[in-house]
């Protein structure tokens, strides 16, 4: 989501990665597999005041040094011990509510939005409304709503954010003489062109369910407006309605341009792709960049917004944020406290992106002057949007998005077929049992 990143998501996100998820309803905990059991377990938080368990889904390559980065920075300057527990990003997610009621970490990787919302209401999470009195002024009013639990209380710490949009590179583009679509209609007329150059248009890639998320929350944001997309993962809208229908109506006109292979390709596979010429262009988030680790192919990149299709333009982005939260057995470790407050500063924050400078620092006052040019249009396209989602898999009732959207969204994409009146009667009986 940078998996995420998500994807954060990672988004990570890496921090978007995300597969059907145990039934995130069901409380009890009888045959399932615990997430400790993946990290070989963590230490007693509460017998030492200088040690401290950190749960870590950056299992990648960049945002894990990044995040190593981060804690070496920590016990340089508390003197405190950090022990890091990395799992696959998909594991930690597939497992993350038999985690937090089994032997979580102190401290670990998450998502804000619904995704954060929805264990602090289970009392899965502890508040910090104390590390917020000390960090509250490195945030915008905007982060600190969405650090905020349905009590009221505090919960998350951003680490970054990052907006999702189409990647290219310049030079590949030039010299085929291809342009920036504008609208709608102006993408499908690249992407025919590109496919009569023998080129896959669209690098898409599904495997692990989530991505294609960020399609359909575009092109519903495009078509319906931010508000739509806000009710409908809340269930406030029904999915049996014809503004869901013409999403996929929508959507069914870029299949043909989208890569045939995506059901069998994880993220990493399609960036691959696209850094070797052989898809024109690729809707993810910025955490893509992770990839490109030859300097003169990552120079290339650049990316564009998703275009205009109707009520509002290009007024609202995906831009998902990634960062800290506590477990409740956390919540009684001071170091842990330490951690996250360090995590909300500058300092903490340049040291994530001075390993991984795929995303956006969220904390005033990180250091903008090693921005590439990549850099500065991913930021700015945050700051000059009205509206800022979540991404689907965040916004949305767990079980909602994993055990509902994933099987819905692969079925699409495989014969461009979707059954809204059976999404909608998923969605009654997911949302009526919470």
């Amino acid at each position: 989501m940078n998996t995420q990143r998500s994807g954060s998501s990672s988004l990570t996100f890496d921090r978007r990665a995300l597969l059907k998820t145990l039934g995130i309803g069901a409380v009890g905990l009888a045959g399932v597999p615990l997430l400790s059991a993946c990290t070989g377990g963590s230490a007693p938080s509460g017998g030492s005041s200088k040690t401290m368990t950190f749960g870590s889904s950056a299992s990648d390559d960049v945002p894990k040094r990044a995040y190593q980065a981060v804690v070496d920075a920590f016990q340089k300057k508390s003197g405190d011990t950090v022990t890091t527990n990395t799992v696959p990003h998909n594991d930690f997610q597939n497992k993350i509510n038999s985690y937090l009621q089994g032997s979580p970490d102190d401290a670990f990787t998450w998502f804000a939005g619904y995704r954060m919302q929805y264990y602090a209401g289970k009392g899965l999470l502890a508040p910090i409304d104390d590390v917020w009195e000390k960090i509250g002024a490195n945030y915008s009013d905007a982060l600190k709503k969405a650090s905020t639990g349905p009590d009221g209380k505090m919960y998350f710490v951003p680490n970054y954010n990052y907006p999702w949009g189409f990647f290219y590179r310049k030079s590949f583009w030039a010299q085929k003489g291809y342009t920036v679509p504008k609208t709608f209609d102006e993408l499908k007329t690249l992407a025919a062109k590109m496919k009569g150059d023998g080129i896959i248009p669209i690098g898409f890639a599904d495997k692990d369910g989530w991505p294609a998320m960020g399609t359909f929350d575009y092109i519903n944001m495009r078509l319906n407006g931010y508000q739509f997309h806000v009710d409908l993962c809340a269930h406030k809208e029904s999915w049996n309605q014809p503004k869901v229908q013409s999403v996929f109506d929508t959507w069914k006109a870029l299949l043909p341009y989208q890569d045939p292979g995506a059901l069998g390709q994880t993220w990493q596979d399609a960036a691959k792709l696209l850094g070797d010429k052989k898809t024109g262009m690729y809707l993810l988030g910025s955490f893509v960049t992770q990839q490109f680790t030859d300097p003169a192919v990552l120079a290339d990149i650049d990316f564009f917004p998703f275009p205009e299709i109707a009520v509002e333009g290009q007024d609202s982005i995906e831009a998902p944020i990634d960062g800290l939260l506590l477990s409740k057995k956390g919540g009684q470790n001071q170091v842990a406290k330490d951690f996250l407050a360090f995590m909300g500063t500058p300092e903490a924050q340049n040291a994530y992106y001075s390993v991984d400078n795929s995303n956006i620092a969220t904390a005033k006052g990180a250091d903008t002057s090693k921005f590439t040019a990549l850099n500065k249009k991913c930021a700015d396209a945050i700051a000059g949007a009205k509206n800022i989602s979540q991404f689907f898999d965040r916004d949305a009732l767990p079980a909602m998005a994993n055990n509902v959207m994933i099987p819905a969204l692969q079925s699409f994409i495989k014969d461009g077929n979707v059954d809204i009146k059976n999404l909608e009667s998923q969605a009654a009986a997911l949302y009526a049992a919470q």
